[in-house]
């Protein structure tokens, strides 16, 4: 089984993973999803979000853009980074099952210009 988490505002990928409104987490099992759960986002704290994450058994984490320093958590603990994703947060799932989602590596090095995120 695999845990999928998206980083979402009204069921579609967010530009900005620190600022969402919550994580889609789906439960994922042959290239199939079996279940998913919406949680809140607990707070923007440096540091925090990726091991919260981690922590929940993430294994890859999908969103429009996010910042060098969760990046480098997320590998750290050992999840899958894909960002560069829009549009519905299932469907993001579903292409990323099939092989079809490819993260384009948008990293958000400066909150001054995060309006550039994810383009």
């Amino acid at each position: 089984m695999m845990k999928i988490a998206v980083a979402s505002e009204n069921g579609k990928v967010t530009e900005h993973f620190g600022h969402c409104e919550g994580f889609m987490i789906f439960d994922t099992e042959n290239g199939q999803i079996i279940k998913s759960e919406t949680i809140a986002n607990p707070g923007h704290r440096p540091g925090f979000l990726p091991n919260f994450l981690a922590d929940q058994g993430v294994n890859v984490i999908i969103s429009g853009g996010m910042g060098g320093g969760a990046v480098a958590i997320f590998g750290e603990r050992n999840v899958e980074v894909v960002v560069g994703a829009s549009g519905d947060a299932k469907t993001a799932v579903e292409n990323y099952l099939k092989g079809d989602l490819k993260s384009t590596g948008a990293v958000c090095h400066d909150h001054k210009h995060h309006a550039d995120c994810g383009r």
